[in-house]
């Protein structure tokens, strides 16, 4: 898997002037459907999330508020994305790695997932991941 697969989408955006409103439908707006959703909130300012990639995970990155940066590795290309509105975000196919860093105070960080908890679909350990990826 490339990091080229990796890209920002552009949600839907109603304006009104009481509000704006966002929605997204799993396999419309985001490609695949969704079985999950979380959230990271009050991450102390210095902290780093992630830092893992999946075997067979698809995920939507959103930040609801406030901002982050998602640095995403394929094993042989960096790069990073700074998310900071909650009408589009970052969509990362299975066998990316990715940490998320530079969090701004009070952000919310949402995450769409294609399936449920499953801990045997993680790499957590950076050579075990390039070793699957056939590079180390």
């Amino acid at each position: 898997m490339t990091i080229d697969r990796c890209e920002i989408m552009q949600l839907p955006k109603i304006q009104d002037p009481r509000g704006n409103l966002t929605f997204i439908e799993g396999g419309n707006h985001i490609p695949f459907d969704i079985l999950r959703v979380y959230y990271l909130y009050d991450v102390p300012g210095g902290s780093e999330r992630g830092g893992h990639a999946h075997k067979e995970l698809h995920q939507f990155i959103i930040a609801m508020s406030g901002s982050f940066d998602i640095v995403l590795d394929d094993g042989e290309k960096k790069k990073r994305v700074h998310l900071c509105r909650s009408y589009y975000g970052l969509y990362v196919p299975p066998m990316i790695w990715r940490e998320i860093d530079n969090f701004s105070t009070s952000s919310v960080c949402m995450v769409l997932a294609s399936n449920r908890y499953d801990e045997s679909d993680y790499y957590r350990d950076y050579t075990e991941f390039r070793r699957a990826q056939g590079l180390g």
